[in-house]
């Protein structure tokens, strides 16, 4: 089998929403993000875990994404949608039975234009200038908004991550101003604002990362792993070169394992002569570069070849590779690409 393998295990996803869960206080729900197809995982799959487990609240970058969830979620649980209501998205809103959180009075005038009486949440900006109405505009029609019954306000922090940033406290501070005395469900704090503490859970929580056991969620368990076929494997000579641009130089003789999978499979090119490869936990290195399909590994220590390599597993998380690339979990994550035949453990109610 040449396609690589990527192994999920969703009773780990299940478990990290649990703990995640577990922070909060009686009276707080935790939802679930999904979007980029689940991180790169599934999320269909992922989302009928969550939803055996007990999550009600999913939410999408996309009305496309949200669309194709449905599809695989099936009806109940609410599917909320980052972007909001966009041109052209009315059928699939409506179709599809998705929550729109508006962004602008522009969207907010099409939603209630082309379907009164929808359901509808509205995303606030609170100092991050992404997404979401800004304070002015808000004020302005925020008797309109709340007369139709919003279901959720929310807002996002941009420094969650790092929990000595002002920023943090400034942000809590507006989205109290903006939101107090409304009577409607609020939400502040995805994985990074659960680990702020109480002040920033309001009634919604939306972990996204955490589920995966990435940063900021350090605690958190590792439900992947990926694993490289072997392709092919040579004997290379003192002087002889690896790869494009002769990217390694033989130092001594060696062995060489050709492993299917490169930046066309999400291995990022940063990744060149830097990363390690695992066979169990014996480390393996990279050498040369990642080319599209392909990359080489320094072989010459194990005493028998494996079928396989992993990339990401026990020895080493998307956090790990990504340190070495240069880069975060998210990136690793969502790069994931569509050859690996994934296959999934657990996630049964």
């Amino acid at each position: 089998m040449a396609s690589p393998t990527l192994e999920i295990d969703l009773d780990a996803v299940i478990a990290n929403w649990r703990a995640l869960d577990r922070m909060t206080g009686p009276g707080v729900e935790t939802g679930a993000v999904v979007k980029a197809d689940g991180y790169g995982i599934g999320a269909g799959p992922m989302a009928r875990a969550l939803a055996g487990a007990g999550a009600r609240r999913f939410f999408v970058a996309l009305a496309e994404e949200g669309a194709s969830l449905r599809g695989l979620l099936g009806p109940g649980p609410e599917i909320m949608v980052f972007s909001g209501h966009m041109a052209g998205d009315a059928e699939m809103i409506a179709g599809r039975d998705l929550t729109p959180m508006l962004n602008s009075v522009e969207q907010l005038t099409r939603h209630f234009e082309s379907l009164p009486g929808h359901g509808f949440g509205v995303q606030l900006d609170t100092g991050m200038n992404r997404l979401g109405m800004e304070a002015p505009e808000w004020e302005a029609v925020a008797g309109i908004v709340l007369e139709a019954g919003p279901a959720l306000l929310m807002s996002h922090l941009a420094c969650a991550d790092d929990p000595a940033d002002p920023m943090n406290a400034a942000q809590l501070a507006e989205f109290i101003r903006l939101t107090e005395d409304t009577g409607v469900p609020r939400s502040l704090s995805a994985t990074g604002g659960i680990l702020l503490g109480p002040d920033y859970h309001f009634e919604l929580t939306r972990p996204g990362i955490g589920l995966h056991g990435c940063a900021p969620y350090a605690a958190g368990l590792r439900p992947l792993r990926l694993s490289l076929p072997v392709v092919q494997v040579r004997d290379v000579a003192a002087g002889e070169h690896v790869g494009y641009g002769n990217g390694f130089i033989v130092t001594h003789p060696c062995r060489i394992a050709t492993v299917a999978a490169g930046y066309a499979d999400g291995l990022l090119r940063a990744l060149s002569g830097r990363a390690t490869l695992w066979a169990g936990e014996t480390p393996c290195p990279l050498v040369g570069r990642v080319s599209m399909d392909l990359i080489t590994v320094d072989v010459t220590h194990l005493p028998h070849l494996p079928e396989a390599l992993d990339i990401l597993g026990p020895a080493q998380s998307p956090d790990d590779l990504a340190a070495v690339a240069g880069t975060i979990g998210y990136e690793v994550l969502t790069a994931l690409g569509p050859r690996y035949a994934r296959q999934y453990s657990g996630g049964e109610p």
